[in-house]
C-alpha cells in the first residue's frame, strides 16, 4: 500500500487552517462583523469603502444645511420684518400727501420715516452666526450706513454682489442669498433706502416737497421688489427642504445596505465555528495517536 510521505505535515497544516478559520469565525461573532480585514472579502471591503464615502458626503450636506436653514430662516423672517416696516412707511408718506397735515405734523411724520429707515437700517445689517447676510460674499464686513452729509441721505453699501450656493450630493445648486444691494438700495424705483431718503426729506421742513408723491410711489413699488426677493429665499428654502430630507432618507438606505453587507450571520457563523471546533478536536486526536507511538506509519499498515 502506498503511504502519503506528507501525510503527517499535511494533518498539521490542516490543523493550522481550522485554528485560524476558528479564530476568524471567533472574532466574528464576538465583534457581530462579517468582513474583519480586506482578504477576507476584497469585494465587499471595496463596497463598504465607497457606501462609508457616500454617507459621510451625506453627513456633511446634512450638517451644512442645518447651518443654511437656519440662515433662510433668519433670512425670511428679516424680510417680512423689512415688508412690515415699509407699509407703515408707505401708510404716513400717504398720510402726509393728503394736504391735510400742519408743519409741526409733517415733522413729526418725517422723524417716524427717520425712525423706520433706521429700523430698516438695523434689519438689512443682521448678522446670522456672526456672518452679515445681505452683505453678498463679504459677509465679515456690515455691509450698510446712512450718510447724513447731503440731504437727501445717501446710502453706503460695503458688500458686493455676489450670490452664495450649497450644492447637495446629487449636484444641485441652491441659491442661500440675495446681495443687500439688490434689495435695498437697487437701480431706480426698486431702491428702499433711497425712496426712504427722500421720504425723510421730504417733510422734514413741515411743508411736502414736489417729489412727495412720486417718493412715496417709489417706496411701494421697492416694497413690491422685496417681496419678490422674499419669495426667491422661500423657494431656496423649501428646495433645501426637500434636498435635506432626501439626504436624510438616502443615508437611512445607505446605512442599511452597508449593515447587510458587514453585518455577520450569527446562526451561520455559530454553525461554521462549531464544525471548525470539532474538526480541530478531530485533528488534534489524530496527530496525538500518532505521536503517542514508537512505530513508525509503515509499521502499522
Amino acid at each position: 500500500m502506498r503511504v502519503d510521505p506528507n501525510f503527517v505535515s499535511n494533518l498539521v497544516g490542516s490543523l493550522d487552517q481550522t485554528q485560524l478559520t476558528q479564530q476568524q469565525l471567533t472574532a466574528e461573532l464576538s465583534s457581530g462583523v462579517r468582513v474583519n480585514s480586506l482578504s477576507q472579502d476584497p469585494v465587499a471591503a471595496g463596497q463598504n469603502v465607497m457606501l462609508l464615502s457616500q454617507i459621510q458626503q451625506d453627513d456633511s450636506f446634512t450638517q451644512s444645511s442645518n447651518l443654511v436653514q437656519g440662515q433662510l430662516n433668519v433670512t425670511d423672517s428679516v424680510l417680512g420684518s423689512v415688508v412690515s416696516q415699509l407699509n407703515t412707511a408707505i401708510s404716513l408718506a400717504i398720510s402726509a400727501n393728503n394736504g391735510t397735515m400742519n408743519p409741526s405734523n409733517l415733522k413729526t411724520i418725517s422723524n417716524q420715516l427717520d425712525g423706520i429707515r433706521s429700523e430698516v437700517l438695523a434689519l438689512a445689517n443682521t448678522s446670522y452666526q456672526g456672518q452679515y447676510i445681505f452683505a453678498g460674499s463679504q459677509t465679515s464686513s456690515v455691509p450698510f450706513a446712512i450718510s447724513n452729509a447731503t440731504s437727501p441721505a445717501a446710502t453706503i453699501y460695503s458688500g458686493d454682489q455676489d450670490v452664495n450656493f450649497i450644492q447637495t450630493p446629487n449636484g444641485q445648486r441652491i441659491e442661500l442669498n440675495v446681495p443687500g444691494d439688490q434689495i435695498f438700495s437697487g437701480a431706480g424705483a426698486n431702491s428702499v433706502f433711497g425712496a426712504l431718503n427722500n421720504l425723510v426729506a421730504d417733510f422734514a421742513n413741515g411743508t411736502p416737497s414736489s417729489t412727495a408723491v412720486t417718493d412715496t410711489e417709489a417706496l411701494s413699488t421697492a416694497l413690491n421688489y422685496v417681496s419678490q426677493q422674499r419669495v426667491v429665499i422661500d423657494s431656496s428654502l423649501s428646495r433645501l427642504t426637500a434636498a435635506s430630507e432626501a439626504v436624510t432618507n438616502e443615508k437611512t438606505q445607505l446605512s442599511v445596505a452597508q449593515t447587510n453587507l458587514m453585518q455577520a450571520d450569527v446562526a451561520s457563523v455559530a454553525t461554521h465555528l462549531s464544525l471548525a471546533e470539532s474538526q480541530q478536536t478531530a485533528l488534534m486526536s489524530v496527530i496525538s495517536q500518532l505521536g503517542s507511538t514508537t512505530q513508525s506509519l509503515f509499521s502499522k499498515l
